[in-house]
């Protein structure tokens, strides 16, 4: 016969019961929000940016602008695929206290750095991007600031250890967990 937590309505196995459907609920979460989040990267990256470059949109005055909105809106959605995934990490390792801390630690560190990297694309490298690539004359010719050069090398730089980070955090996710996927 189980006995019931004061004030409650739970047994114990109710509610460890309750508590493993949570786990599995936030790791299949951050699960889907990463894979999400990696693959419009990688589209981003791979397959929109090159072919606006391909296209010659690089050299017209509208670049800078088109690119500013771009990056505004898609950094806003990362900055919300960062903060779910930082949140169910910090639950999920609520829930699995009895993981080593150092692994909750290292799963934590890497969560706080997907969150940051939007953060710096949102309020720092894309606004700079934008003022830069800015023709105010029309009448002369537009050239590449060597600043935004170093502001690309940036901002790529950033895009690998994001998705590094994200691979690692969705490989960890996905491997050490004793729950499994069809639950």
């Amino acid at each position: 016969m189980s006995r019931s937590f004061p004030n409650s309505d739970y047994s114990k196995d109710q509610f460890s019961m309750a508590v493993a459907t949570h786990a599995s609920l936030w790791r299949k979460s951050i699960i889907v929000v990463l894979v999400a989040w990696l693959g419009a990267s990688l589209l981003l990256d791979l397959v929109v940016m090159p072919s606006l470059y391909g296209a010659g949109m690089m050299d017209s005055s509208g670049f800078a602008m088109a690119g500013d909105m771009i990056f505004s809106v898609f950094n806003r959605v990362e900055l919300l695929a960062g903060s779910v995934v930082l949140t169910g990490c910090l639950i999920w390792s609520a829930i699995n206290s009895a993981r080593p801390l150092q692994q909750q630690s290292f799963m934590l560190a890497i969560a706080a750095l997907l969150l940051v990297i939007p953060l710096v694309y949102t309020y720092g490298l894309t606004p700079s991007m934008g003022a830069l690539g800015i023709q105010l004359n029309l009448f002369e010719t537009a050239t590449v600031p060597k600043q935004m050069d170093q502001l690309h090398q940036t901002y790529w730089g950033l895009e690998l250890l994001k998705l590094t980070a994200a691979g690692l955090l969705l490989s960890r996710f996905w491997k050490n967990s004793d729950i499994s996927l069809a639950q």
